[in-house]
């Protein structure tokens, strides 16, 4: 077994590639091997014992002073980022270690803005440039690596803007809204975050995990995953922000797949995240979690399957209604602003629903990045101040049903002026509006089992044998765990092969009844760190309908004798 250690992977643990020329450039000059001291603020005299800030620093005013070329506007902004992570990956299959790497990183991205705020640079190649960093904390290399990536993002920039300004002109495009707003200076300097765990220990708990397929000899793969990340971010402008900090985040995941007797793929990967490694699952709760996977698996591998087309309630469990308010609403309220040419507030479903009813009257919807507990749990998508230097903010969304709020960063849109703290840290050194902690909230929800027993009410007021509820959901919003709930005596029977039709905004819109209090928080990770919690919700109608999926042909002969292996092994020799 081999840890492979790397110098620059994907912050999202999808490797990416920086290509970037050093070459002589001309429009900066480089890095003196002097320390004379630079003016600085006193924001940034706070952080001169930070070895990677003062660097930052010293390059930036060095850049205010000398960025400039002939016959070119100097910049009116210079923002350096530096994002370092230590990323630790773990996985096992059938009871041994598959693959382990744990890979330090360093990169930063420096975006130039010249023009001003109304009409800026940041369009097409003037979005920045990102290079790769030096692991330790020369300053001298650290200024060196900032200094080309600047000289780069300067020229981009102004080729940018010239061709945003050629478009405009073209097609006579009036700016009615600024590029880039105007925030207030905010310093913030945290502490930084270091992973906390023991390798050989999460070793033996995946190894023991997946070793569990030799009870389950119907389950044809099973594996477990850990991935525990590291990321302390640098960031300074030339407005006088100046912030540091980190966080670590921690998941915990298992899969496996089998087949149905006629050729059913059947998969499951379920997984969480944590903020804290004091809440990572114990070596017997991860055994449990795996346990229940594969006899899930087993079940469904004899369940019947979804004939009928059903149209009628169905209810969603709080694990499968944060998948809805992820795909549904999470991915609409942030405010993005379209092309040139397009006249729309925004992009997605919600882009023409400002001031409209989005969601029933007794829901609403809040994201609160200000928010780090629930439940007893930590949330993974708390911060208070956003990675474009914003001061994070609650922000209610959509109130009373009614969209009353767009999740802003700096670039605004028709109608929002300034941000609200969401310009989130993305894949590559860029910023994405994101949501940070996103809660569905109902007014006057029912219990847990109050909403089991509605459901219930529902199928004998439209005298049907039973209705649907769904535990878990899969890619494109697919069931995974699919009940028919019989209306005699409230038994749950698992199907497989269904899939749900338009399931979509108007019916989230329209068709949900009713919301339960038993709020499930999910912390995930991908291009950003967040955090959803929902409750149940009940649709009185929903479309429940056979899937088309294609049948693969079962393996030509069976695996290999798991039972007999182990009795052999357990025979002493003697009796051989």
């Amino acid at each position: 077994m081999k840890i492979l250690r790397a110098s620059l992977i994907s912050l999202s643990g999808v490797a990416f590639l920086l290509w970037f020329v050093v070459r002589s450039r001309a429009g900066a000059v480089p890095p003196a091997d002097d320390n004379d001291p630079q003016p600085v603020s006193a924001a940034f005299a706070a952080a001169d014992s930070d070895p990677v800030l003062k660097a930052m620093q010293e390059e930036l005013e060095r850049s205010k002073a000398q960025l400039k070329m002939e016959n070119v506007p100097a910049p009116f902004y210079i923002e350096y980022r530096v994002v370092d992570t230590d990323d630790y990956q773990l996985q096992a299959e059938f009871g041994a270690t598959e693959s382990e790497r744990r890979a330090h990183f360093r990169f930063a991205r420096v975006v130039v803005r010249v023009g001003d705020y109304h009409l800026d640079s940041f369009y097409e190649s003037g979005t920045g440039e990102a290079t790769a960093m030096p692991l330790d904390d020369d300053s001298l290399a650290l200024r060196h690596a900032l200094w080309l990536a600047t000289d780069s993002a300067y020229k981009s920039a102004n080729e940018a803007l010239t061709a945003k300004e050629g478009l405009y002109k073209r097609y006579a495009i009036e700016q009615t809204v600024d590029d880039f707003a105007k925030e207030p200076p905010v310093q913030s300097l945290r502490p930084l975050a270091r992973l906390e765990f023991d390798p050989a220990k999460w070793r033996s708990v995946l190894e023991s995990a997946t070793g569990l397929y030799r009870e389950y000899p119907d389950v044809q793969s099973v594996g477990a995953n850990v991935r525990f990340l590291a990321t302390n971010v640098y960031f300074i402008n030339t407005e006088g922000t100046v912030l540091r900090g980190g966080k670590a985040c921690y998941s915990v995941s298992e899969n496996g797949s089998t087949q149905a007797t006629d050729g059913m793929r059947i998969d499951r990967s379920p997984g969480e995240s944590y903020a804290e490694p004091s809440e990572l699952p114990t070596r017997e709760q991860v055994l449990g979690d795996m346990r229940q996977m594969l006899q899930s698996l087993v079940d469904m591998r004899t369940a019947p399957i979804v004939e009928e087309e059903y149209r009628g309630p169905v209810l969603f469990s709080a694990d499968a209604s944060n998948d809805v308010v992820e795909t549904l609403l999470a991915a609409n309220v942030v405010g993005r602003r379209p092309q040139p040419n397009v006249s729309a507030r925004t992009v997605g479903a919600f882009a023409s629903s400002f001031k409209s009813r989005v969601l029933p009257e007794f829901l609403s919807l809040v994201d609160n990045p200000t928010q780090t507990m629930f439940g007893g749990r930590s949330l993974i998508g708390s911060y208070p101040v956003d990675d474009e230097g914003v001061k994070a903010e609650p922000v209610s969304v959509v109130s009373k049903g009614m969209l009353d709020n767009f999740l802003l960063g700096r670039r605004p849109i028709r109608g929002f002026t300034e941000s609200n703290g969401h310009g989130r840290l993305s894949q590559g050194g860029q910023t994405e509006v994101s949501i940070g902690v996103l809660m569905l909230q109902p007014a006057q929800p029912l219990t847990h089992d109050e909403i089991q027993q509605k459901l219930l009410e529902l199928c004998r007021q439209q005298d049907r044998p039973y209705c649907y509820s769904v535990e878990t959901l899969g890619p494109r919003l697919s069931p995974r765990l699919l009940y028919r709930v019989w209306t005699k005596d409230g038994r749950r029977e698992l199907v497989r092969g269904g899939e749900f039709q338009e399931l979509d905004t108007r019916s989230l819109r329209s068709d949900v009844i009713a919301a339960a209090n038993d709020y499930l928080v999910s912390n995930r990770l991908g291009q950003t760190s967040r955090t959803l919690i929902s409750p149940s919700i009940l649709f009185d109608e929903l479309v429940v309908k056979r899937a088309d999926l294609a049948k693969e042909k079962l393996p030509e002969y069976p695996a290999p004798p798991l039972a007999n292996e182990r009795a052999e092994r357990q025979t002493p020799s003697s009796q051989k």
